[in-house]
């Protein structure tokens, strides 16, 4: 296959525009470097994709995808959504060793998962990052706290998180804006938490309430998950990459990445990518390379660009890349609450999701508890818009006619559902490697996926059961059974299946033991950085994304100091 080699130099290539490419591409770009972005798929045009002010009834098929949502092909998340991606992309295999079942979801566009993405938006803790202090197991991050704080900040500030302050340890407060009003169904909730321990505190997301530059505040429409056209709700495709391109970031859409090259030293050099249109193999040279392309998909990349330099892949002279693979925890229950029965209809909409949630509350408590780490739970309930499927399970009980329709609107709005999201602790069954024997449809050897969950996991999840029927049982309400039947059948989530992985690449204190130091910087090569979730050492029950806005923040700034040093 002929190559297309680019004789410009950039000063840095960001491979994936999602939080960490996005986040890089901008502050590299903002600093005055030459920067080219590359996203594996395709461009994003808001008004054309995002559907947050559509109905159903403006669509034939009313959403079910000419049928395709009841055999299971529909769209993930549903035919409004704005996910582009899945978890089965044709033409872009994985597989799993026997014993396993994982989950990779792949999103294929500018933007990435930020375009739909549940946008809960919490800071690592000190717990959490000298946890190994604590109870002996994984491994402490090599920065403090105080060191990440500075870039919380600058992310908060820049990207626009709600919340309210508390002094909670497991929840450290940060830079917010205004908090909407908690929902009927969520005071409930509120109350019995009390009861019971419980704080249930304002939700901490990327939504700008009080607007800042060029976003305006939520309007409340309550469909996120949609895509949000006045980019009110954080999507790095918005707020980070369109704004870098109005500035000289080149971007280039639907480029593959193959490998990281390196010249005759072994120093990084740029990238190799194929275009998955022409399928035409193109070369970028760049100063400095930022892996940002999700966290398996960036150990894939690394471990497939071998050289006589680095026999075992880019950067991988420890042996763990694609190591210490993670996944958040998840266990959810559904009930009903009859004191919400036939209440007096009003919007529930707010900004697409819960307006309060409980952040880990036992810190304290882990040798009564039998597991370590913790979890918070997200929840909802109130009048959502209904879609296909939603009273599937009352036609089966009531069937047609008068009947069904007394039945929904009398339990319309008095469902509640909670979910846990907790920590996994990194173990040896738990990693990602390349699969020798399979290649994707553009010749990429594809990685090949190890995961076990282990007693602490099962162990948090049976506590997640648990606390679930006791907030739904002082709620008045009774539990119907689980969240996602599809996902949790077996008592916890399938692996991956929250969209959480992290790990691969991660930071560390040695080279020895580690991909990358404190600065997201590779150990071998100082002008490679991986920025997405892969850096992180260890996977709190904290949602991701802010953290990988904060570290890709900070290397971003480290690059260019230490450029201005001559040290890369």
């Amino acid at each position: 296959m002929a190559l297309v080699d680019s004789k410009e130099v950039f000063d840095a290539v960001v491979v994936g525009a999602g939080a960490g490419g996005g986040t890089a591409a901008r502050v590299l770009t903002d600093h005055g470097m030459k920067v080219m972005l590359l996203e594996a798929g395709g461009p994003l045009v808001p008004s054309e994709e995002f559907k947050e002010h559509k109905t159903y009834a403006d669509y034939d098929h009313r959403g079910t995808e000419n049928g395709k949502l009841y055999f299971g092909d529909g769209k993930p998340f549903g035919f409004m959504s704005t996910t582009s991606g899945g978890w089965e992309l044709d033409g872009e295999p994985y597989t799993t060793a026997e014993g396993t079942d994982f989950r990779w979801f792949r999103s294929r566009i500018v933007g990435g998962r930020t375009n739909h993405y549940g946008r809960m938006s919490f800071r690592f803790s000190d717990l959490d990052m000298r946890a190994r202090d604590i109870d002996g197991l994984g491994v402490n991050w090599p920065m403090s706290y105080d060191e990440l704080a500075v870039y919380y900040d600058k992310a908060e500030r820049f990207i626009g998180v709600t919340g309210t302050k508390h002094g909670i340890p497991s929840a450290p407060d940060g830079i917010f804006q205004d908090a909407p009003q908690p929902k009927v169904h969520e005071l409930l909730a509120q109350k019995a938490g009390k009861k019971l321990g419980i704080p249930f505190i304002a939700n901490r997301r990327a939504i700008v309430t009080n607007g800042v530059k060029d976003r305006i505040p939520c309007h409340y429409c309550g469909q996120c998950g949609r895509g949000c056209q006045t980019a009110s709700a954080y999507a790095a495709s918005q707020v980070d990459v369109f704004p870098a391109v109005e500035k000289g970031l080149k971007l280039t859409t639907d480029a593959m990445v193959r490998e990281v090259t390196v010249d005759s030293s072994g120093k990084p050099d740029g990238v190799i990518y194929v275009n998955r249109k022409t399928r035409l193999e193109h070369r970028i040279r760049a100063k400095a390379v930022f892996l940002a392309a999700s966290s398996c998909e960036s150990a894939r990349i690394l471990l497939n660009s071998k050289s006589k330099h680095h026999p075992n892949g880019l950067g991988n002279g420890s042996g763990q890349v694609g190591r210490n693979l993670m996944d958040t925890v998840g266990f959810g229950l559904s009930g009903y609450v009859p004191a919400l029965e036939g209440m007096p209809k009003y919007n529930t909409d707010g900004f697409g999701g819960a307006h309060l949630y409980a952040p880990w509350w036992g810190y304290k408590d882990h040798e009564k508890l039998g597991f370590p780490r913790g979890y918070h739970i997200e929840f909802g309930g109130g009048f959502g818009m209904p879609r296909p499927g939603s009273y599937h399970g009352t036609a089966r009980r009531m069937g047609y006619g008068k009947k069904i329709k007394e039945e929904v609107r009398a339990r319309y709005g008095a469902n509640v559902g909670f979910a846990g999201r907790g920590e996994m602790i990194p173990n040896d069954m738990s990693y990602c490697e390349i699969d020798p024997d399979v290649v994707d449809k553009w010749g990429i050897p594809v990685l090949k996926f190890h995961f076990q969950w282990t007693d602490y996991e099962w162990k948090q999840a049976r506590h997640m059961e648990k606390s679930f029927a006791e907030i739904i049982d002082a709620m008045g309400g009774k539990v119907l059974g689980l969240k996602n039947a599809d996902r949790e059948a077996d008592g916890i989530s399938v692996p991956g299946s929250i969209i959480h992985e992290v790990g691969g690449a991660s930071m560390g204190h040695t080279a020895e033991t580690s991909v990358l130091n404190k600065y997201c910087q590779s150990w071998e090569a100082k002008n490679l950085f991986v920025v997405d979730g892969a850096a992180l050492p260890s996977n709190p029950d904290k949602n991701p994304t802010l953290t990988i806005n904060a570290l890709s923040w900070r290397a971003s700034d480290y690059l260019v100091e230490e450029a201005k040093k001559g040290n890369v």
